[in-house]
């Protein structure tokens, strides 16, 4: 059996219950799945350490949704890592059979898989999106690193769905210099909404 190419089996680096502390779903009870895996390569990725698959257990789609039930959560988020990096189809729908709400994080550098309740699509520089994760995203959410990030995050609102919600957050080592200019941005382009790493303030794990 090839693993990375069985959608029976994903390489789980964590999974934890916890708060959503960004985005749209932000303080809401979630249930956090951070699949191994990515090549994406953001330089201020605050898990590096997902980066390499090969460290973590290969677990079966069953076993992630048990885990997933038994922990009482309604939320649950698909994260990374890139979890794109895989087909998640049939996750998706043992999840769906469980009457659970399942969300995705992803930078959109690989196709669509899997039928999702929320698609919080966050481009990076480092590796292009796929056109097809402007049409059917939920949430748009950008990182502000530098001042160049304000045109490229209007290039890629601007190409979003009418319903999709846009926010802008702050790269965490950047915050304090960041956040003032990002409000600016905000108060300027009232369609766009700022997300913070709420859980980073609180100490939320």
């Amino acid at each position: 059996m090839s693993e990375i190419t069985d959608p029976e089996f994903l390489p789980v680096m964590e999974s934890f219950y916890t708060i959503q502390g960004e985005g749209f779903y932000s303080g809401t009870p979630a249930y956090f799945v951070r699949l191994g895996g990515c090549d994406v390569g953001c330089v201020w990725c605050d898990v590096k350490e997902s980066w390499d698959a090969s460290q973590f257990e290969w677990f079966s789609v069953k076993q992630i949704v048990s885990e997933a039930k038994e922990s009482g959560a309604k939320v649950v988020v698909v994260t990374g890592g890139e979890p794109l990096m895989y087909d998640l189809s049939k996750l998706t729908e043992e999840f769906s059979r469980s009457n659970l709400q399942v969300n995705i994080e992803t930078s959109g550098a690989y196709p669509l898989t899997g039928r999702w309740d929320w698609i919080c699509f966050s481009p990076k520089k480092f590796k292009e999106p796929l056109g097809e994760f402007y049409a059917h995203s939920h949430e748009l959410k950008v990182i502000a690193y530098n001042k160049s990030d304000f045109k490229w995050a209007a290039l890629h609102g601007d190409k979003m769905n009418p319903n999709a919600e846009l926010f802008l957050q702050p790269e965490w080592s950047k915050e304090k210099e960041m956040t003032p200019l990002i409000v600016d941005f905000v108060k300027r382009n009232p369609k766009w909404k700022i997300s913070l790493q709420t859980h980073k303030y609180m100490d939320i794990p």
